[in-house]
């Protein structure tokens, strides 16, 4: 099996990578996943008017130098300013430049950004057009799509014609999820679908293929470059509270067929306190707080005790709360050390609680 893939000029040491997935795939999800073995991380997409607005959604864009290599995905409906977008992100040092053309989400449908400029092929062009010729040969553009706007033929027929405008516009990759848009996250991802995509544009010069959708074991990511053929694999909804998927997919691609262990409870533990840390680096205790109880509920699938501690994060308020939790379910010593914000100040004073201390997340 293929060990280097190639988007553009980047080389990754291994045929997967975590998706952008809307509000998890924070720097903070990130920085756990690359610590797991993921070579490649997505943002999840940021609008282009947030970005050229500046403010939060700029200052959200920002970097940490440990989050590398990365795509900044953009998602927007008009040629000049998700050109701007795409521009602004060369600035703050993205590796690479991913077009939405995959989001699913109703909301967005007016807008027709996401998966629903896929309706509209024209205007899909112009922005793949626009964002290729902001960015120009610096650093390499990809796109994600879904497989269509629904199962008719007209739908079939305007991918084809966005797909292989993103051929000729000289995009470096292409990710296509194996549902429709109207599908949402509902049945089976056609895998069918990428094998024949693979058939058709797989042997293009200077073009990865990759495929996403129904990813939930490091098996899977190798069944689905077996079946389908293509070369790099899309986590996304698999990795949320699993950051152990892409040790386990290294550990297949070192030694395939072999048995592939969970994570021990302490191990869990480590994780989840490691997780909390980089997020209150980021965001701070509060938010925080609130944001680790959704990744909290995902992590709770792999303990002995999986409903029992999901009900006991799906509680959590407030820092008290998590540690208790933490406490209570997770087993393994703590040692006294400071919890830190983003401006390094102590937030959980070191003789007050227990807390295992995450390595320095700024680095």
């Amino acid at each position: 099996m293929r060990c280097v893939v190639a988007i553009g000029k980047l080389q990754l040491d291994a045929p997967f990578f975590q998706a952008g997935l809307a509000g998890y795939s924070d720097a903070a999800m990130r920085l756990i996943a690359r610590r797991h073995g993921a070579p490649y991380c997505v943002t999840e997409a940021m609008l282009d008017q947030f970005l050229i607005r500046g403010g939060k959604g700029l200052a959200a864009a920002t970097l940490a130098d440990a989050d590398h290599p990365i795509a900044g995905q953009l998602m927007g409906s008009h040629p000049e300013q998700i050109a701007a977008g795409a521009r602004i992100l060369v600035a703050l040092g993205y590796d690479v430049i991913d077009v939405n053309l995959a989001c699913p989400v109703k909301k967005i449908r007016k807008k027709c950004r996401g998966g629903h400029l896929l309706s509209l092929p024209d205007e899909a062009i112009a922005v793949l057009d626009a964002v290729r010729q902001a960015v120009g040969d610096d650093r390499p553009c990809t796109v994600k799509l879904r497989r269509g706007t629904d199962d008719s033929a007209a739908a079939a027929a305007a991918f084809e014609r966005v797909f292989e405008a993103v051929i000729d516009l000289g995009y470096a990759a292409a990710v296509v999820h194996g549902r429709s848009v109207v599908q949402k996250y509902l049945g089976p991802s056609r895998w069918g679908f990428l094998r024949d995509l693979v058939d058709r544009y797989g042997d293009v010069p200077g073009f990865t293929i990759g495929g996403s959708g129904d990813i939930w074991s490091a098996p899977d990511i190798y069944r689905m470059i077996q079946e389908t053929g293509v070369a790099l694999v899309s986590v996304a909804r698999g990795c949320i509270g699993n950051p152990w998927i892409f040790a386990q997919a290294r550990q297949l691609l070192e030694h395939p067929g072999s048995p592939t262990t969970g994570p021990s409870v302490a191990e869990q533990q480590a994780v989840l306190l490691d997780h909390f840390q980089a997020s209150v680096r980021l965001h701070g205790e509060d938010r925080a707080s609130r944001m680790m109880r959704k990744f909290g509920i995902k992590f709770s699938q792999h303990h002995p005790n999986a409903e029992e501690v999901a009900k006991a994060f799906i509680a959590i308020r407030s820092l008290e709360d998590w540690l208790e939790v933490l406490a209570r379910h997770y087993e393994g010593s703590c040692r006294r050390t400071p919890l830190r914000d983003t401006d390094g100040k102590d937030v959980v004073p070191a003789p007050d609680r227990d807390l295992i201390s995450a390595a320095d997340t700024t680095s």
